[in-house]
């Protein structure tokens, strides 16, 4: 069940960058298959682990079979990692030994959330758990001004067409309001059509940019990184996967705006063997940073 929700990437250098050590309380913030959790308590029989997820279906689909294989080595939370700090609170933790962070969507999210993945027809929402977000997709293409859809589109999705697709909305929704991923799809194309030996859809960026918007995932990463790095204890280890430019550079400048906190030890973000890949084309943008807490002087 587990390795169908989801295929970790990078697990090897997760539990590596991580340096588990003997009754270590670790967090993983993005539980979603479960196979980085699975990992860091395998990897040391006495460690404990808090997974958080926003995801509610993670939780539930895949929590149940680790659960009843670690039994209280594991922690299950639905929530959101931006909420770390409360979280912390409410489970009367001070420090934390290791805090793992994998920014990535999960396939299943892709192929089962509605809106998310422009391959299937389904209605043009995109949040990740309704609970976190009001504002849906839809709502954002039929209601938001053309400038500001250009601008979403560009600094989220880094669409160079941004503006050419931002007025066709603006001049569609005049005629019949968005609802599903196949009308958006349909605009895309009509707008930039698949060019000859392209690789990707000409719809992804947009869905991209429309993903995070949604979901607020780049604000969400920074709330949660400072929280992360005051939690950790001294030489406690911060492990970030990132899958597109905007996350990874929020990592590494957060990393760098701490220099009296961290050290990094990551000096070039980590990527995917070549076995992986084979294993595992998806893993192809994942980039791991690794940054440990100094001791106080």
């Amino acid at each position: 069940m587990i390795q169908t929700y989801h295929k970790s990437v990078l697990t090897k250098e997760v539990v590596k960058g991580l340096a588990i050590k003997p009754n270590g309380l670790y967090i993983d913030a993005t539980f979603g298959g479960g196979g980085h959790t699975s990992a860091i308590l395998e990897a040391e029989p006495t460690a404990k682990v808090i997974a958080l997820d926003w995801d509610k279906t993670a939780i539930e689909t895949n929590g149940p079979p680790l659960k009843e294989k670690f039994g209280d080595r594991l922690t299950l939370i639905w929530g959101n990692f931006a909420r770390l700090h409360f979280i912390l609170k409410e489970e009367k933790i001070s420090k934390i030994d290791g805090i793992l962070a994998d920014f990535g969507t999960s396939q299943h999210q892709i192929h089962h959330k509605e809106g998310f993945s422009f391959q299937t027809d389904t209605p043009l929402d995109m949040r990740m758990a309704p609970r976190y977000q009001k504002t849906t997709a839809a709502q954002m293409l039929n209601n938001f001004d053309e400038k500001k859809l250009a601008q979403i589109f560009f600094e989220l999705g880094e669409e160079p067409k941004a503006r050419a697709i931002a007025r066709a909305i603006a001049l569609q929704r005049k005629q019949e309001k968005f609802r599903t991923t196949k009308q958006l799809t349909d605009l895309i194309q009509s707008v930039a059509p698949r060019k000859k030996n392209q690789k990707t859809n000409p719809a992804t960026k947009i869905f991209q940019a429309l993903r995070i918007y949604v979901n607020s995932e780049l604000a969400n990463i920074e709330v949660f990184l400072k929280t992360a790095i005051k939690a950790l204890s001294t030489e406690g280890r911060i492990v970030c996967i990132s899958f597109h430019s905007l996350e990874d550079r929020i990592v590494k400048t957060i990393y760098k705006e701490h220099p009296n906190e961290l050290e990094i030890l990551t000096k070039k973000p980590t990527t995917a063997t070549p076995e992986e890949l084979t294993a595992n084309p998806s893993a192809r943008s994942a980039k791991l940073r690794v940054a440990s807490k100094k001791s106080l002087p």
